[in-house]
């Protein structure tokens, strides 16, 4: 049983780096998108709202489609000077229990919620009120993708913590985010 959970985290784990390195070259294109916008403004005269709206639908897909790219990496926010003073078992703890209270409910959750707000979008044909703005689905699509690739990355992010735990699994948390932040090397800088 625990075999097919690991094979699933693995499937889950490989789904997100997929979307994350992907979703990574929108960011190129919101900044050639706003370059092209500025220039055709400031040198033609020209100005477009679709332009505009389509780096702003860029910059949504990095941030909802990326989340979950962000937590299998382990570069999501935490309070480091704390998490470093505690032991590998109490870390995985305190992600693990996170993981199971509130990352997978409030994610689960969200996703549902902003289904039917999807499919309205899709049916009433909703555009944006600015004039000559972009059709509104699919940056309402984004909400329930993200949170559902959160979703799935937080239990293929507990099922590594409960391998861990149960002495069979690395420990994820030694690797990536700030786990390698030196604490001597903070004090030294706070106290100079």
């Amino acid at each position: 049983m625990f075999q097919a959970l690991m094979a699933f985290s693995k499937l889950v784990d490989a789904l997100n780096e997929r979307v994350g390195t992907t979703v990574k070259w929108l960011i190129l294109g919101s900044v050639l998108v706003s370059a092209g916008n500025a220039t055709s403004r400031y040198a033609l005269g020209m100005a477009s709202n679709a332009w505009l709206e389509l780096q702003w639908y860029f910059f949504a897909a990095v941030y909802m489609l990326g989340a979950a790219y962000t937590l299998k990496r382990n570069e999501h926010v935490r309070i480091d000077l704390v998490s470093q003073r505690l032991s590998a078992r109490t870390r995985n703890w305190i992600d693990a229990g996170g993981m199971l209270i509130f990352v997978m409910p409030t994610t689960l959750y969200i996703c549902l919620q902003s289904i039917p707000n999807f499919w309205e979008s899709v049916l009433n044909q909703e555009v944006s009120q600015n004039a000559g703005g972009l059709i509104r689905w699919p940056l309402r699509i984004l909400v329930p993708v993200g949170f559902g690739l959160l979703f799935l990355q937080a239990g293929s992010e507990l099922i590594k913590r409960i391998a861990f735990l149960k002495g069979v699994g690395e420990d994820v948390l030694a690797t990536g985010g700030h786990a390698d932040i030196d604490m001597d090397d903070v004090i030294v800088e706070e106290t100079k």
